[in-house]
């Protein structure tokens, strides 16, 4: 089941940097950056200098190399700590002055991380919310620049899956001075509207098409400010309510096409969530495939199925010799169905809404999805190992 590229925009590459700019009709996360409203001030992405102030983007004299460049949530990190921690390592290391750029409502991350490579700088730290990293990543995919990331915000869920320290900010600063660096895979998806354009976006997590994309939609972002990821039970809750199967046509490389009723289809980079809960454990985020998770419960019944399977056999049975030999055991159900490829070629009948990293992408007809096999270098403290399945 091809794409039709007769019915794209013209331009997929997500490292073109006019297209980029150019509206579209994707959704950001809601309250993920606050309004600049101050004077003389717009929504355009912008450089600060050390202590905050705004700076004109140009550089007309130039920056001896290396330099690094921090692009930071201001809403979600101490604007001044975090600008403060990457000048003085900066400085111990040798490298020049380091370059600092603050997210807005209109750059989630993505514009001002290429106007850095456009700088020529050796390494980028990224600092904010899951979305911010994720926009981050996709405008380095390819560029073979290493990227820290600073955990911050509520999920982190890619410096989780890759075992990344969550509470010491400063060795992830220093890990892009004098770290390692690994190559990690990444999810380019193509997101294909009602009205026949289509637009390519990155994830480093997972994306997903149905009910997991409406839980996202329906989560209040008041209350995940105020709990952090626990909000999405809320949303959860509201979506299964009114959660419906709808049908799909899918089909994975080298795989023959399917045809099924679904509550949701994941494709996924890596498997852990927070809380220990393991949606995917055997998922590698290095392996070049993704992993992809069909949800089909045809009940009550078949939620429960899929509780059990995700909190009981995933995240703990799992875990252990004589779990594993019991799951061996059991008999398949159909309620949750696993598998994996270079990618998945997914279309619903009707719109369904669509999310890449915890963030909404609006509704789309068809889904088209690669991974990038290493596409992305990060930055990890020296002699770290990341999980491998």
């Amino acid at each position: 089941m091809a794409t039709d590229s007769g019915t794209t925009n013209g331009s997929d590459d997500p490292k073109d940097p006019e297209d980029a700019a150019a509206p579209d009709d994707v959704i950001r996360e809601p309250g993920d950056v606050a309004p600049d409203t101050a004077d003389g001030e717009t929504g355009e992405a912008r450089r600060v200098d050390e202590s905050g102030s705004t700076e004109p983007l140009p550089d007309d004299e130039g920056r001896p190399a290396p330099k690094a460049a921090l692009v930071y949530n201001p809403t979600k990190v101490d604007g001044d700590g975090i600008r403060e921690q990457v000048a003085a390592l900066a400085k111990d290391a040798g490298w020049s002055e380091p370059l600092f750029y603050e997210t807005t409502v209109d750059d989630l991350g993505d514009d001002v991380a290429r106007q850095a490579l456009e700088e020529g700088v050796t390494a980028v730290l990224v600092a904010g919310g899951d979305g911010t990293v994720r926009a981050v990543s996709e405008a380095m995919t390819g560029s073979g620049v290493p990227l820290t990331i600073v955990p911050s915000g509520t999920g982190n869920l890619l410096a989780r899956n890759l075992r990344l320290p969550l509470d010491d900010a400063a060795a992830m600063i220093a890990a892009t001075f004098d770290g390692d660096t690994i190559p990690i895979d990444v999810g380019l998806a193509t997101i294909r509207r009602t009205d026949g354009t289509s637009r390519q976006h990155a994830f480093v997590v997972m994306g997903g098409m149905g009910l997991d994309a409406a839980m996202i939609a329906n989560t209040s972002s008041d209350l995940k400010k105020k709990v952090g990821w626990v909000a999405y039970v809320d949303g959860a809750a509201r979506s299964l309510a009114q959660a419906k199967p709808f049908p799909v046509l899918y089909q994975v490389p080298g795989h023959r096409m399917h045809r099924a009723s679904v509550q949701s289809v994941l494709f996924a980079n890596c498997g852990s969530l927070p809380a220990g809960l393991e949606l995917i454990p055997e998922a590698s985020i290095t392996d070049g495939e993704l992993d992809i998770t069909i949800f089909q419960p045809r009940n009550p019944l078949g939620w429960l199925a899929v509780w059990r399977r995700l909190a009981w056999d995933n995240s703990v049975l799992r875990r252990f010799r004589a779990g594993r030999r019991i799951l061996a055991l059991r008999t398949a159900d159909n309620a949750v169905r696993y598998t994996k490829g270079e990618g998945i070629d997914l279309m619903a009948q009707e719109p369904r809404p669509v999310q890449l990293d915890g963030d909404e992408f609006g509704e789309a007809t068809h889904v088209k999805v690669r991974v990038a096999a290493g596409g992305l270098t990060v930055a990890v403290p020296r002699g770290h190992r990341i999980p491998v399945a």
